[in-house]
This record gives C-alpha cells, sequence and structure tokens, in this order.
C-alpha cells in the first residue's frame, strides 16, 4: 500500500514543510531507501535542533565576571589609574600582576571546565536516543538524528517521539504533549492524527509517517523563540554568600585603615592606596569560583568513570545532601530477570496442561522487541516459536499502565477460529472473566499465596469472538480464566550489603513498587530491609485523613518512618517525593519508565537507571549506564567526596581572608607596616595557583549526608584566620621588637643603631621575612581544614603535597635571593630563612586545636562524642572502602525486621525514631 496522498489540513498551519507533499507518498510496508534518506538528510539536514554553543571567548570572560573578580578589577584600576594621581609613575607592577594573576585564573577555569564538560558531552552523545525505522523494506534502529521526512517509525510505550510523525497505524495510542500544548492529560491519537516531537508516548503503540524533522517541527519553532534562562542555583547562592562574607569583611576593615591612614598617620596619598591595594588582593579569594567550578566539573567527570553520568551539574552538590532513596524494586533491587517456577502454575481448566496454559500467555507476548515478561514467557518454552506456530496474527495490543494487560486477536489454522489471548495483572484477569463467589476467593488466595512467597501472579485468559473480527474493532468476549502463572524476580546479588553501605552513609532506602504489598515485604525481608511497607491507598485523600487521626502522625511523618511503598501508581511516586521533599528532605528517585518520569522531574536528584527510557533520562540529574544499585551508593560517595572538596576549599578561603585583612590591618596600626602589593600578588599567584590541586585530593566523604552549614564555616575560618593572625603578629614583634634574632647570629639592621633601617618596620628585609612566613603558614593551613580529625591523620594527595612544596620553595628562594627595588624586597639568607620554617613549624603542629575548639562550641555534645569514640581506639579505616557491614546498620535492621510486625501503628515511629537515633551515634 502506497500512501497517495497527504492530508495537509490537518497538520499545523506554521507548519513549513521540508519537502515536497510528493515526497511524503511513501510505501509503508518498503520505506524510504537508505539512497533518498542520504539525500534528504544532505538537503535538510539532522534531525536535532541547532546546538546554541556557548561562544568560548563569553565563557572565558565569564571568569571575569563575579563579585570576587570585580574586586580585583577595581585593583587593578587603582594601580594604573589613581597612583598615577600628581604626577606620580603609575603602578605598573601591581597592575600587570592583577592583570596576570586574573588571566591565569580564568584560564585554569576555562580549560578545566571545557575539558570535564567535552568528557561528559561525550558521554551524553553515546547515549542519545534511538528510532526504530523501516528503510529499504527492513526495520533497523538508527540515531534519532537521522530520521529525514518520509521516514516510516515505529513507537512504543514509553517514547518520546523523535520528530513531528503523522500516525498511520496504530490503535488506543495515548501521547503527553503537555510540555507542547499544556494539556494536563494523555490526548488519543488516532489515524492521521499529529505526534509532537518530544511528546510521550503513555499508552499503545503505532508507526507513523515523518513529515518534520530538527527545526521545522512544532517544538523547534517554539524551542526558537524561547531565550534561555533561569534562576540562580543553590551554588551559586552558596558562592555569593560566601563572597559577600568576604567582601564585608574587607569593607569593614578597608574603611578602618583609611580612617587610621590619612586622618591620622597622614600617610602620602599613593601610600595609603598601596596598603588598599594589599587589602583588596590578599583578602579577596579569587580563586574560590573557579576551584570550586572545577571541583564539580571534574568530580562529575570522574563520576561518569563510575557509570554515572551527570546531566546537570550542580546535582553533585545535592546528592552529596541526599538522606532519603526511593529505589525502584524492578532492575535496580532486583535483577529484572524474570522466573517462572512452572510445579507452582494453576490451571484451573483440566483440558488445559501447564504447557497449555505457558503457550497462551506466550501467545499474548511480543515476539520481538519484548520486555522481561514477555521475554521470560516466550523463552520458557522449550521451542519459542511455538508462541506464533499455527496462528495467524489479526491484532496485538500492547501492555500499558492502564490496562495492565496485553491480547492478541488471532485466526487457529487448525480450526479456522478466530481467538483470543490475554495475560496481565490477576486482579484484571480475574475482572475481566467476570469470576464469582468461591473462584474469586479461589482465585485472590492464589494471587496472596504466590505474594507470600514473593512470586509475582501473572493470569492468562483465552476468549472466542466473531469470525471475522477486524483488528480495530474490539467487542466485548466470553473471557475464560485458564491459569496463573507464578513469576520471580530474584533480588540482585549486591543488594542486601549496598543498602547496608547506604545505611553506614546515612540513607534511608525506601522500595517504592508497584508489585503488591506482600512481594515488597517479601522482597524486603530478603534484601535484609525493614518490612514497615504501606500499601499506596494510604496516599489518597480519605485514607490520609484516617491514618493522620489514627497515628497522630502528618502523611509525610509516616512516609518516613516506613520503608517503602508498595502498590504504586505513577502519580503515587510523584506524591511521596512531594511528601518527603517538604517535610525537609533532600530526596533521591530512582526510575526507568516513562511513567517514573514526573517523579524524577520532582526529586531533588532523579536518577534514571540503566535502560531507563528516552523519557526517563531526560527527567533525570543522573543517568546510569549500569545496572544495580550499588552505582548510585559509589555516585554517592563520589559526590560526597566532591562536596568534601568544595567545602575544604571554602574554609581554607575564608580563613585566609580573615587572616590577611586583620593581620595587614593590625600591623599597620601597631607598627605602620607597610606591605608591598606585589608581594600580596605574589602571595596570591603561588598559593591560589597552586592550590587548584585540591579538585582531585584524597579525602574522607562524610558518614552523613553533607550541606552547606556556612555558619560554622565562616565561625571555624574566623577562629583559625585568627590563629595565624596571632602567629605573624607574634612574629613580627619577635623579628622586630626583640633581640632574639640577633641572639641567634641573624642579621637584623632595624635593630643596628648604626644602620640606616634602625627602627624601620618597613625594611626590605623585613618585607622579606613577613611574606616568607605568611605564605608558608597560609598554605599549610590546607592540611587541617581538609582533615576532619587531625593534619597528621589523613594523608593528602600527592598533587597536592608537590604543590605545596613548589610553591614553598619558590616562596623560600625569593624571600633568601630576591633582591628587587621595585618590590621592595631583599633577599634575607638561609639563616632567616629556616627560622621562618622553624618558627611556622611550631605553629603548625597545633594548628588543628582552634579548629575542634571552634567546633565544640558550635556543637559541644556531639564534638565530645566524637572525641571519647576516637580516644577509645575507634578504627579510622575509611568506611566506604571496607567490605564489612556498620554492626549498628545490620543491628537496627534486623531490629526492626523482627519485631516491626507485631507493632500498632502507633507505635511504629518511635521504634523508627530509636533506630534513627541509634543510627546517628554511629554517624558522629
Amino acid at each position: 500500500m502506497v500512501i497517495t496522498s497527504i492530508d495537509l489540513g490537518s497538520l499545523d498551519e506554521k507548519m513549513e514543510l521540508q519537502v515536497s507533499p510528493d515526497d511524503l507518498k511513501v510505501d509503508p510496508e518498503f520505506g524510504l531507501t537508505e539512497g533518498e534518506a542520504k539525500e534528504r538528510m544532505e538537503a535538510i539536514g539532522p534531525n536535532e535542533l541547532p546546538k546554541k554553543k556557548r561562544n568560548k571567548f563569553m565563557q572565558f570572560l565569564s571568569f571575569f565576571m563575579n563579585p570576587l573578580s570585580y574586586i580585583m578589577e577595581l585593583a587593578a584600576i587603582l594601580a594604573i589609574s589613581v597612583t598615577a594621581i600628581g604626577g606620580n609613575v603609575p603602578d605598573y607592577p601591581d597592575f600587570i600582576g592583577i592583570v596576570f594573576l586574573l588571566v591565569v585564573n580564568a584560564t585554569i577555569g576555562f580549560v578545566e571546565e571545557t575539558k570535564a564538560g567535552d568528557a561528559v558531552d561525550a558521554l551524553m552523545a553515546s547515549l542519545s536516543p534511538e528510532a526504530k525505522v523501516k528503510r529499504d523494506g527492513q526495520w533497523k534502529s538508527i540515531d534519532a538524528r537521522e530520521l529525514v521526512p518520509g521516514d516510516i517509525i515505529a513507537i512504543k510505550l514509553g517514547d518520546i517521539v523523535p520528530a513531528d510523525a503523522k500516525v498511520i497505524a496504530g490503535e488506543n495510542v495515548k501521547a503527553d504533549q503537555s510540555a507542547m500544548t499544556g494539556e494536563s492529560l494523555p490526548v488519543s491519537k488516532e489515524k492521521g492524527d499529529l505526534l509532537y516531537s518530544g511528546c510521550v508516548i503513555k499508552m499503545g503503540e503505532c508507526e507513523a509517517l515523518v513529515v518534520a524533522t530538527g527545526p521545522a517541527t512544532f517544538f523547534g519553532r517554539a524551542a526558537a523563540l524561547v531565550d534561555e534562562g533561569g534562576p540562580s542555583n543553590h551554588f551559586q547562592i552558596i558562592l555569593v554568600r560566601i563572597g559577600l562574607f568576604c567582601v564585608g569583611l574587607i569593607t569593614i576593615f578597608t574603611i578602618a585603615i583609611i580612617i587610621v591612614m590619612w586622618p591620622v598617620f597622614q600617610y602620602s596619598f599613593n601610600r595609603g592606596i598601596n596598603n588598599v591595594l594589599v587589602l583588596l588582593i590578599g583578602g579577596v579569594p579569587i580563586a574560590m569560583p573557579t576551584v570550586l567550578s572545577v571541583t564539580m566539573s571534574v568530580g562529575a567527570h570522574s563520576l561518569a568513570k563510575f557509570k554515572a553520568i551527570v546531566t546537570r551539574i550542580t546535582a553533585v552538590e545535592e546528592m552529596a545532601g541526599m538522606d532519603i532513596l526511593c529505589s525502584d524494586k524492578t532492575g535496580t533491587l532486583t535483577k529484572n530477570k524474570l522466573e517462572i517456577n512452572l510445579d507452582m502454575l494453576i490451571s484451573y481448566l483440566k483440558e488445559y496442561t501447564v504447557h497449555d496454559v505457558m503457550v497462551m500467555a506466550a501467545r499474548a507476548a511480543r515476539t520481538e522487541n519484548q520486555d522481561a515478561i514477555d521475554f521470560a514467557i516466550v523463552n520458557q518454552l522449550s521451542d519459542p516459536s511455538e508462541a506464533r506456530k499455527d496462528i495467524k496474527e489479526v491484532h496485538f495490543m500492547p501492555f500499558d499502565p492502564i490496562s495492565k494487560r496485553t491480547q492478541i486477536t488471532y485466526v487457529d489454522e487448525a480450526t479456522g477460529k478466530t481467538m483470543r489471548s490475554s495475560k496481565g495483572a490477576p486482579q484484571i484477569i480475574r475482572d475481566i472473566c467476570k469470576a464469582e463467589g468461591d473462584f474469586k476467593k479461589e482465585i485472590d488466595q492464589a494471587i496472596d499465596d504466590f505474594a507470600g512467597s514473593g512470586y509475582r501472579a501473572l493470569g492468562v485468559c483465552v476468549a472466542e469472538v466473531p469470525e471475522g473480527t477486524r483488528s480495530e474493532e474490539l467487542p466485548d468476549c466470553d473471557w475464560t480464566f485458564v491459569g496463573m502463572i507464578p513469576i520471580y524476580d530474584p533480588p540482585r546479588d549486591d543488594s542486601a550489603e549496598t543498602i547496608q553501605k547506604a545505611l553506614d552513609l546515612g540513607v534511608q532506602v525506601k522500595m517504592i513498587t508497584g508489585d503488591q504489598l506482600a512481594i515488597g515485604k517479601e522482597t524486603a525481608r530478603l534484601l535484609g530491609m525493614g518490612t514497615n511497607m504501606y500499601n499506596a491507598e494510604i496516599l489518597s485523600a480519605e485514607k490520609k485523613r484516617e491514618v493522620e487521626m489514627t497515628t497522630g502522625q502528618s502523611m509525610a511523618e509516616v512516609l518516613e518512618g516506613c520503608d517503602g511503598v508498595a502498590g504504586v501508581m505513577p502519580e503515587d511516586k510523584y506524591e511521596i517525593v512531594k511528601e518527603l521533599i517538604g517535610n525537609g528532605h533532600v530526596v533521591g528517585m530512582t526510575g526507568d519508565g516513562v511513567n517514573d518520569a514526573p517523579a524524577l522531574k520532582r526529586a531533588n536528584i532523579g536518577v534514571a537507571v540503566a535502560d531507563a527510557t528516552d523519557a526517563a533520562r531526560s527527567a533525570a540529574d543522573i543517568v546510569l549506564t549500569e545496572s544495580g544499585l550499588s552505582v548510585i551508593i559509589t555516585a554517592i560517595i563520589g559526590a560526597r567526596k566532591i562536596f568534601q572538596r568544595m567545602k575544604n576549599y571554602a574554609l581554607l578561603a575564608t580563613a585566609t581572608t580573615v587572616r590577611v585583612v586583620v593581620s595587614f590591618s593590625i600591623l599597620i596600626f601597631a607598627w605602620k607596616y607597610d606591605q608591598p602589593p606585589f608581594l600580596v600578588l605574589l602571595l596570591a599567584l603561588l598559593n591560589d595557583g597552586t592550590i587548584m590541586t585540591i579538585s582531585t585530593d584524597r579525602v574522607q566523604p562524610s558518614k552523613v549526608p553533607d550541606q552547606w552549614r556556612l555558619g560554622e564555616i565562616f565561625f571555624v575560618a574566623v577562629t583559625m584566620g585568627l590563629y595565624l593572625t596571632i602567629s605573624t603578629l607574634l612574629f613580627f614583634h619577635i623579628v622586630f621588637e626583640t633581640d632574639f634574632p640577633q641572639t641567634l647570629g641573624l642579621e637584623a639592621p632595624w635593630l643596628d643603631p648604626e644602620s640606616s633601617d634602625f627602627r624601620n618596620p618597613n625594611a626590605f628585609m623585613l618585607h622579606s621575612l613577613v611574606y616568607m612566613q605568611v605564605s608558608i603558614s597560609g598554605q599549610a593551613l590546607i592540611f587541617s581544614t581538609r582533615s576532619t580529625t587531625f593534619w597528621f591523620m589523613e594523608r593528602p594527595s600527592v598533587l597536592l603535597m608537590l604543590a605545596f612544596v613548589t610553591a614553598q620553595l619558590i616562596c623560600t628562594f625569593l624571600g633568601v635571593y630576591a633582591d628587587f627595588g621595585f618590590t621592595q624586597i631583599s633577599g634575607v639568607g638561609w639563616g632567616w630563612a629556616a627560622f621562618v620554617w622553624v618558627y611556622n613549624l611550631c605553629w603548625f603542629l597545633p594548628i588543628d586545636i582552634p579548629k575542634h575548639f571552634a567546633k565544640a562550641l558550635l556543637h559541644p555534645e556531639a564534638w565530645l562524642h566524637s572525641r571519647k569514640q576516637h580516644f577509645r581506639g575507634a578504627k579510622r579505616t575509611d568506611p566506604f572502602r571496607r567490605n564489612s557491614i556498620s554492626s549498628i546498620g545490620v543491628d537496627a535492621a534486623r531490629q526492626r525486621a523482627s519485631i516491626e510486625s507485631t507493632l500498632t501503628a502507633q507505635h511504629r515511629n518511635s521504634l523508627n525514631i530509636t533506630i534513627r537515633e541509634l543510627e546517628e551515634k554511629k554517624y558522629r
């Protein structure tokens, strides 16, 4: 049959056809030839929207456009213009140094971000959607981008329609086109109707003729009118808050030194400006946006190596804080490789043997493009070809989530009769067979018996229909229930251990399944999970009120305390996620089907598991390319390591700001000391430049879900910054005010009455000494901020250690040998260098004391408990690398599993609280 015409009036009036109407006259039994498709591809282009590639130059410039960079740019302007007031020579060295620092910082960020982004884009391209198309009379799978107008495509449940296409064959097709038209409910599509590119098939399957691709589609035309944009994400807000804290501190002390320098000390204009530059350059953590962004980008790239592809970069930060994971059962906790127990199969008719029931079920199954159930049924037959042997298929009705069954209409070639066979949810099969009385009770009892043993029941029924029934006719039939098949989806080998690891991580795993409650409980029992599960009916408005009145808890609290929900529909998953998020949880949701997409989109972290549908992938923040829950746990650990690196640097950068701003301000107030701006530039260049290596540092992931506790970070940073400030002020006092250096045989011109630098706080050698002391002790701070216990207990990465050694060797050599007039420094020799290193070492050894002091003030009980555990000899082994399972996590699971069945509803929450407290003690 050739499509001889196309009703253009049924298409969108604004649609501009990419080919002539004659080119859409295609034989649906043959399709286009490869040659024709190639010609059209060359003429029209690929079936994809023009990618709005970010201009590389503008991307590079974006690293200069943030509040912290603006302050540095202001410093550059001050250096080149304000210093020239009064006929003075502009401060070219400082200007060039500031610009160089900005460019180096931006270049590193740009290169690393581009490299990581390109790697993730390449991985996502490998997951690009495919389309099933008929070319040269053969069905084949191709990349959806290769479709052209005139192609015949096959679309099934869960597929995202790859191009605008007209339905030419198919029944009971419903498409969700809410993203395009705003219609809230799926729309029925019949022969001749248009399917929009991007809509999701919610029911049925069909064949369609592609009429428009890429930018010519309805979606493409709409997308061209929409400018990208959106609200700031959580990560950007955090950056702004940290930046505001630093800028606020700099502003306060800048105002203070301005008030003191000119009105009180009567400084010259240029001398005062140089001190302002010192605070601006040294106080601004210029590398922070770059370091944090690069850390996330590099981290996302590393997660891809563990089969987790991040589609939204800031999801890395949110995943680190996830405390509840709602996991789909099938394929995630279980193998999704169904097994059939023929010994338990029930036949309700004497004339139907076990083999006959299996053949009837196989006839109602697909023999190609099979789902897991169809594959198990057909391949259970000794000869899979029996599924279509001696019959002529008239019509096949695929599975959909509403009817919950499949059905075939066929002609039995042996008898000539037109028959139907259907398989599906046993309750549905029971109802269409109109089972009543004892027979209905017998079926229900069998369903419950199967479920109690962990088996999923599949009902099978047959019917005879009037001869000559056409495929589009679906008259009522006199169905006969012929049997029930027990299907078992065994748990994955690693699921039980993985769930215990999740408990160790402080993440609750809740099973969300469409299976019966009994099946869910039995699977949970096998996995070592609690069996405190509810049926999804509690989510209905009526049941909600009943539960809340009975338990005295809100629905969110009930969901918090349970171990899972069974019998869920798509809207139930969305409701579960919504309730938990509304109660303050960071929720992850796994899914693979089209029905999971709304919940994946609503969750804080939507995770599309391996082999997920296009709809699920498009809604997810993270796409897994390997099956099982263990991949998610690996991703959580990876995300927490990334978060830890970001938090470590944020603490370092904030403490450095406090130290530099307060130290140099007090040096001005107390001794009229003027640190040359160029030395502060060297400090920022060497220390901030090399600290980029923190993005790959070896860290211990948190044992509990992470979150940005900015109040704690600022308090600890101020405490550690003031500690280092004291070290600098005491250093200057010892060197400048005492004769201790002379007793060591060190040259000190400022102590020599015969020297021109006698009592000069700005002797060039003093500048070198202060520079070395601030640089070495400042960067060494990273070894404390990166440690959750003590600096000597957590080994840094080789790269970070090399960066520190390299930067401080350069600093030391400059201090020892440099004699540059414009920098106002002179070499101090190796004796002074040794003195500085030993002095800094003495202050570094107890550097964790102020950190723990600050934490003890903020959280005294938690800090005391953690110290007690440590000094009792608690093992410092990384809990995420060990094979053993946390004893408390196991005890909690066993305690719950053994006694929860005897608890009343109102007692369950108290047990959950008890176990949660027990687990929290472990996590602390």
